[in-house]
């Protein structure tokens, strides 16, 4: 077989930047169809970390587009990030179609920014043939930077600075691009990071989103797709230990409201770490609709759902007919005992816990989907601190089926002017000697509020499980997750961030009276109050 081609294309746009792209071209007779990445770590990388090499994609018969961003790789202008995206995007689009290699047929991919600079573009820009958006969304507060009003300490600070050390590599400075590479190589980033960004990037995303945090979500944007690209053939995959979960189920819910049908897979996987098959998934997708000739096999079904413990593919989105949710009940110390703490789907919870977060030594983040680990982990080890409370059911007498955005209400108050609830639920073996982490959620309060017995709600992250008979199920309360979130400090005067002689220690006082966890479900409905946690 011959070697695919490639060569380095520009486009001129109308404000006079050029961008340039690498066009990765088949073998044989054109024109073909096209896919179109853009993206702004270097079009040589082509998000090879996540997908196949751009030239596989040329030997199935695509000619392949791999464009650098406004401001960074090899294209001109300055980097703005995603406010810059709508007009670029649709400027590309129309000089995509217009290459003599091009048949007129387009499809997109890509993850992450990838994923957005698909959704994005001018009023009465004509649609892409088809999206396949991964790991992305549209609110730049919640799918993107922040849980429950917390900053994704880790992956924010991280992210932020691979975006600076690009900026300090196109300005020809290898002194800073070093600097932030040891930060990142050595972990210093989680103390210095803050310093790091406001040094060498102090108008990037990072940053803003950080600032941005701590004011009440004013200046947060979230994006809008074009209404009738929302209609178009659209793949979306997103994984249960992704940060940005929620904005692929939010973009299959957008979608479904506006008259589209999209395919939506959901498999085991973190950010950066996929599965097999994942390809042949997008081959297919885009085989369907951007080569309407080629015979076409069985239409895969619209909803593909990896189940985290029995390990295969099933198609959900489905109510139960049996709902219920959980009630806490402690005698008061199930932060010391494992027995104490407890579930039960009868009556209402009782009992009052206090919970002590001590910031000199905060209880660290594991596994979850914003740790610098991500994915399931055994977390026994953490629920047998004594700064963590710990809630567990009897064995189940049956099966228990998990599927869906698990939500816990429970009432809280603090003696300082804030704290953070970092909240964890995993299923517990028959033995008992291990405790599976299958999602993770945050809420942080700041000011007079923190001081007053309210009930708070944290939102945890979607997941699909299904629990053993003779298995049980834990709910664990922490007030830190470290580094996955900075440090509460307390107050509203020092910022959240590393630990530090700033921060307070912090007791946490949860009247159990008012508590429960229930599932909403992963997409469909916006009722949030209906419980769905089935048998």
């Amino acid at each position: 077989m011959k070697p695919i081609k490639y060569r380095d294309e520009s486009l001129l746009l109308k404000d006079g930047t050029e961008l340039i792209a690498r066009l990765w071209i088949p073998n044989g007779l054109g024109p073909w169809p096209a896919l179109l990445m853009r993206q702004p770590y270097g079009r040589q990388i082509a998000s090879t970390v996540t997908y196949a090499h751009p030239a596989w994609w040329a030997s199935q018969g695509y000619l392949v587009v791999i464009q650098d961003v406004r401001g960074q790789g090899d294209s001109g202008g300055v980097f703005a990030g995603f406010k810059q995206e709508a007009t670029d995007t649709s400027e590309t689009h129309k000089w995509v179609r217009s290459l003599e290699e091009c048949n007129g047929l387009l499809g997109t991919y890509g993850f992450s920014y990838q994923g957005l600079t698909q959704l994005v573009a001018e009023d009465g820009s004509p649609a892409p043939d088809c999206l396949a958006p991964a790991m992305t969304g549209l609110d730049e507060n919640t799918h993107w930077s922040c849980e429950g009003g917390a900053y994704w300490w880790h992956l924010g600070l991280a992210w932020g600075l691979q975006l600076a050390a690009l900026k300090a590599r196109r300005e020809g400075n290898s002194e800073v691009w070093k600097d932030i590479y040891k930060s990142l190589e050595s972990k210093s980033y989680l103390t210095e990071g803050v310093i790091l960004l406001k040094r060498f990037d102090p108008n990037g995303m990072a940053i803003q989103w950080l600032n941005s945090s701590s004011k009440n979500n004013e200046e947060f944007k979230v994006h809008k797709p074009l209404k009738t690209w929302l209609r178009k053939p659209m793949l979306l995959i997103g994984g249960w230990w992704d940060p940005h979960l929620k904005g692929i189920l939010d973009l299959y819910r957008k979608s479904i409201e506006e008259g589209g049908s999209p395919q939506i897979v959901i498999g085991p996987g973190t950010h950066l770490q996929w599965w097999e098959g994942v390809q042949k998934v997008h081959l297919n997708f885009f085989n369907r609709y951007l080569k309407p000739n080629k015979e076409q096999k069985i239409n895969p079904p619209n909803i593909k759902l990896w189940n985290i413990t029995k390990q295969k593919w099933q198609s959900s989105f489905k109510n139960s007919e049996k709902k219920t949710s959980w009630a806490f009940f402690s005698t008061g110390n199930a932060c010391i005992d494992l027995k104490d703490g407890t579930l039960k789907t009868s009556g209402s919870g009782k009992g009052i816990v206090q919970l002590v977060h001590d910031p000199w030594r905060p209880v660290p983040s594991v596994g979850g989907h914003l740790s610098p680990a991500p994915g399931k982990t055994e977390r026994s080890s953490i629920d047998l601190r004594a700064d963590v409370a710990t809630f567990t059911s009897n064995k189940l007498k049956e099966s228990l089926h998990l599927e869906g955005i698990p939500i816990l209400n429970i009432k809280v108050e603090a003696d300082q002017e804030g704290f953070d609830l970092c909240v964890a639920l995993s299923s517990v073996s028959k033995n008992g000697n291990k405790s599976i982490q299958l999602s993770t959620g945050f809420l942080r309060v700041l000011g007079a509020k923190a001081k007053k017995p309210l009930s708070r709600q944290i939102k945890l992250q979607p997941l699909l499980a299904e629990i053993k008979t003779g298995e049980k199920i834990r709910v664990s309360i922490s007030g830190s997750s470290w580094p996955a979130i900075a440090i509460n400090p307390g107050n509203e005067i020092s910022p959240c961030g590393p630990p530090s002689s700033a921060n307070q220690v912090v007791t946490i006082k949860m009247d159990l009276s008012v508590s429960n966890i229930y599932f909403s479900p992963l997409a469909g409905e916006k009722d949030l109050q209906e419980s769905h946690l089935s048998a």
